[in-house]
């Protein structure tokens, strides 16, 4: 492996771990305004936000800390191609015109993960099911 390649794994967790803490932080802006509020939010939340807000903050931080990482960012991907497709791209084709370019980013990014995994410092790698097995004779 050369010099950059075995810096693969703590890079992809760095990436998985910043991604996750934005996305949190649109789940918590959308639950409890916090760091600000959402400006045009209805409150109470309809149920369609109300479900994104929690997967925002519930996969987000299944993701940030590497725990059913393919999982939840299976389910983070899908809300974030159904966000944009329900509420950005009937505004304009265009994702910049649209608002809709960090959804687009969320959504690639959580595909990816479910592929490649949470790479280093994950509770995954804790899990039973992430030893090596050993072959018996």
């Amino acid at each position: 492996m050369s010099g950059l390649e075995s810096w693969s794994p703590r890079v992809l967790a760095v990436v998985r771990i910043i991604t996750a803490l934005l996305f949190i932080e649109h789940g918590l802006m959308k639950l409890v305004a916090f760091p600000a509020a959402i400006p045009g939010l209805p409150s109470p939340l309809p149920g369609i936000m109300l479900a994104a807000a929690l997967i925002e903050i519930i996969g987000g931080t299944l993701i940030a800390a590497g725990l059913l990482t393919r999982i939840a960012a299976l389910l983070c991907s899908g809300e974030m191609a159904a966000a944009y497709f329900m509420f950005h791209a009937p505004k304009s084709f265009w994702p910049a015109v649209n608002q809709g370019d960090a959804a687009i980013l969320f959504c690639f990014v959580f595909l990816y993960l479910v592929f490649a995994g949470a790479g280093a410092w994950s509770l995954d790698a804790c899990l039973p099911s992430a030893q090596p097995k050993v072959a018996r004779a």
